[in-house]
């Protein structure tokens, strides 16, 4: 029996398949795939929740998508393609796959994570991303999870060029302040709120002593990046 998620009956890993991987053959890896550990934790028939199909789905994305941008880029050089497979695999980039394959709807979670919406964090939608990356690969073959990705990455890869997304504003605001001879900037956690489950970071980055911006995101990483994207748009930094 279906159970509503806001206004929506969850999706089975059945109905899953059919829709975004018709050819796959072993739907209990899929099952495992979108299984959460909430999830295992108030259901003992599920014998095994996502985190080791996320820890192979992570190391097939890194070698796919980096192999398809030496051959969609041949011109690029090494230091760009880096940059580029960075945004690609970026959580919140895998998140956003999540959200356009509508994994979120087909999340098992537990009540608390399921209460929380933890269908919607970027976090838990990056890591079912990976762990169905990590099903494919094993159900079929790395060619297969070649032309899974496929069409996600040439839609993402031209909005990252587009909107020069692969460019890192850490790295970015690091070498304008050192070319004015200023200490690497400093960031500082002004604030951490949220459950353990749903986090959310405040980050404030000095840049000579100086507060130039102030990011928030459910990891201190993405704050961080926020916050030196801030201070780049304040101090007008060009290329």
């Amino acid at each position: 029996m279906k159970i509503s998620r806001q206004d929506k009956e969850i999706e089975s890993p059945e109905e899953l398949a059919a829709r975004i991987i018709p050819d796959m053959s072993d739907l209990r890896l899929l099952s495992r795939a979108l299984t959460h550990r909430s999830y295992l934790n108030e259901h003992p028939e599920a014998l095994e929740d996502n985190e080791r199909l996320e820890f192979l789905g992570d190391a097939v994305l890194d070698f796919v998508v980096g192999a398809w941008l030496y051959n969609r880029f041949p011109e690029m050089p090494e230091g760009d393609l880096t940059r580029m497979r960075s945004a690609l695999v970026h959580t919140e980039q895998l998140a956003e796959f999540a959200r356009e394959l509508g994994l979120g709807n087909a999340m098992r979670l537990g009540k608390g994570e399921t209460q929380a919406k933890g269908f919607t964090r970027p976090g838990l939608l990056c890591d079912t991303f990976e762990a169905v990356i990590g099903a494919i690969y094993l159900d079929m073959d790395i060619t297969r999870v070649r032309k899974f990705l496929d069409p996600l990455l040439i839609r993402a890869s031209t909005d990252i060029l587009l909107n020069h997304k692969d460019e890192d504003p850490k790295s970015k605001l690091q070498e304008w302040a050192q070319g004015k001879g200023y200490q690497a900037p400093q960031y500082a956690t002004r604030s951490t709120s949220g459950p353990d489950h749903s986090k959310s970071f405040e980050v404030d980055v000095y840049v000579n002593g100086v507060a130039c911006g102030t990011g928030t995101g459910s990891s201190k990483q993405a704050a961080t990046k926020r916050a030196a994207a801030q201070a780049i748009e304040k101090l007008h930094i060009t290329e």
